[in-house]
């Protein structure tokens, strides 16, 4: 007779849970809200307890797991704009490593289909966890990666104004307002020129002459070979392919993309 404890299955899961959505963040280049993360993955670890309690076992049917994997993800990632694709991800993390675990038990002379998810051992879960990992993240990223370089129409509004220009997505843009926290897309100055007023190529100078425009701050910023600052300001509002994004905007010098992009977005 196998013997389970309920605080270890509890404990499990929730480890598993937590580090498969943290995958299927880091995958989907999602913002890694870790709070949200142990939030889900705690619910999911109180269903695998509930569901091996007397009276409890309809939560085991397929339809349930199900709902309750997409609840997960909700949770998660529901202030993502990209919700479905994490969802589609973390289903993938899920099932890959539980092929893992399957494959890895094997390994360690185990018997996988003889016991629940309790009797898991360091081992196997870093074997499993590790091969599902860098599985998804070839086949997910080498998709980003081709869809990054597709050019998208950008809408920018500010001040009663509006510019369209296209872009692209690139994980290489990392930039950041150090204060919020707040991602920043880095446009061609000149294709913005019509929404703002004329200001000095220097920043710094342009920053000091908006002096008092709270909507306006300087980005420290570091490339290959280059470092500095750049005046970024918030828009009223930012589209990309039609859906709003919460964004600043940076102000490049010199054109951002080879390939006819004039605003670079992150990932």
């Amino acid at each position: 007779m196998e013997v389970l404890y309920l605080d270890r299955l509890i404990a499990v899961n929730f480890l598993i849970d937590y580090c498969l959505l943290l995958a299927a963040g880091r995958v989907c280049g999602a913002y890694l809200h870790r709070g949200r993360f142990a939030l889900a993955a705690f619910v999911g670890a109180a269903y695998a307890g509930l569901g091996v309690l007397p009276g409890w076992g309809w939560l085991l049917h397929p339809a349930v797991k199900v709902a309750l994997g997409c609840l997960l993800a909700l949770i998660a990632f529901g202030s993502e704009p990209g919700l479905a694709r994490c969802t589609a991800v973390f289903f993938a993390v899920a099932a890959l490593f539980g092929g893992g675990v399957y494959a890895a038990s094997l390994l360690a002379g185990a018997d996988p289909l003889g016991g629940s998810v309790a009797p898991l051992t360091l081992r196997v879960f870093a074997l499993s966890f590790a091969v599902c990992y860098t599985a998804v993240a070839l086949l997910f990223r080498r998709r980003a990666k081709r869809e990054a370089r597709t050019l998208r129409p950008v809408t920018v509004r500010f001040a009663g104004r509006e510019a369209r220009l296209p872009g692209w997505r690139d994980s290489g843009n990392d930039l950041h307002d150090p204060v919020t926290g707040l991602a920043a897309a880095v446009a061609d100055r000149r294709a913005l020129a019509p929404l703002l007023p004329a200001l000095p190529e220097d920043p710094v100078a342009a920053f000091e002459q908006l002096q008092g425009k709270g909507t306006f701050r300087l980005l420290p910023y570091r490339a290959v070979g280059a470092n500095g600052l750049l005046l970024a300001f918030r828009p009223d509002e930012i589209e990309v392919d039609g859906k709003r994004e919460d964004l600043l905007v940076a102000l490049s010098p010199t054109p951002v993309g080879d390939g006819g992009a004039q605003i670079i977005l992150p990932e």
